[in-house]
């Protein structure tokens, strides 16, 4: 016959009670002090970064130099977003993966900015970069001289690098280089060229102003060879003529024909 286990009496559960609450409580402390430990040993303060990726306008010691002030905390507290945004903040630097190297090191992976342009006709500052994004750097880090200036109203800088991209071989083709690109709060086109030419392209969607201006490109070496000039003696042109398009050249002021147009 099968025995029942007889119930335990009250103080032997008092007792089991009183042992595992002590059990725990010893088990927190414990956890505790560990933490309070892993806090305050000076093993695992951040002693450096390691630094990868694109250093070209700034040098590992200056980020360094830029960052190591702004940390807090130690290897398992450091705050990885404010890490990131503090490289991130540094000029040049486009965007940055922060990742712990056990024991007391931050490893950095860097992209930088690669300038295709200037960003408004009021600062040398302000850049934009391949991707279509303004940034701020100094004008004396630019690699090259000869970059042209954009501008345009808020959140359009992607809209006009598109653009610009898109009428610079069509002006290559006429030996021209754009200087100067300019898209208005009302959604008027302004083209200046190396020349110091003032070319404007109007109003309507980017397909209707890029039609416009592949049309002046195909015919411009035209107009100009029929009054002894080469495309570098425009003026100005208005290409807001929905018949065709109006120059001037140095010397001479005429409007193309039918038989000038595409």
């Amino acid at each position: 016959m099968k025995q029942q286990a007889l119930p335990l009496p009250p103080d032997v559960r008092l007792m089991n009670a009183t042992a595992t609450v002590l059990f725990a409580a010893c088990a927190a402390l414990l956890v505790a002090a560990l933490g309070w430990w892993v806090l305050r040993n000076p093993v695992f303060a951040i002693r450096g970064i390691v630094v990868q990726g694109d250093v070209a306008h700034n040098s590992v010691a200056t980020l360094r130099a830029n960052v190591l002030p702004r940390l807090r905390g130690n290897f398992f507290t450091v705050d990885l977003r404010k890490t990131r945004e503090a490289f991130e903040a540094v000029p040049w630097v486009r965007r940055a993966v922060v990742q712990r190297q056990f024991p007391n090191r931050l490893r950095v992976r860097l992209q930088e900015h690669e300038a295709e342009a200037f960003w408004g006709t009021d600062s040398d500052s302000a850049l934009v970069n391949t991707h279509g994004e303004v940034f701020v750097a100094n004008p004396g880090d630019v690699d090259q001289e000869d970059l042209p200036h954009l501008d345009g109203p808020d959140g359009s800088a992607a809209q006009v690098l598109a653009m610009y991209r898109a009428l610079k071989p069509m002006m290559e083709k006429l030996d021209l280089g754009i200087a100067q690109l300019v898209l208005s709060g009302r959604g008027g086109w302004t083209l200046t060229l190396d020349s110091g030419a003032r070319v404007e392209l109007g109003r309507g969607t980017d397909d209707e102003v890029l039609a416009r201006s592949q049309r002046f490109a195909d015919t411009l070496t035209q107009v100009t060879a029929k009054y002894g000039r080469k495309p570098e003696a425009l003026v100005t042109a208005d290409l807001r003529h929905t018949d065709g398009y109006a120059v001037k050249l140095r010397g001479v002021t005429t409007k193309d024909t039918g038989t000038q147009r595409n």
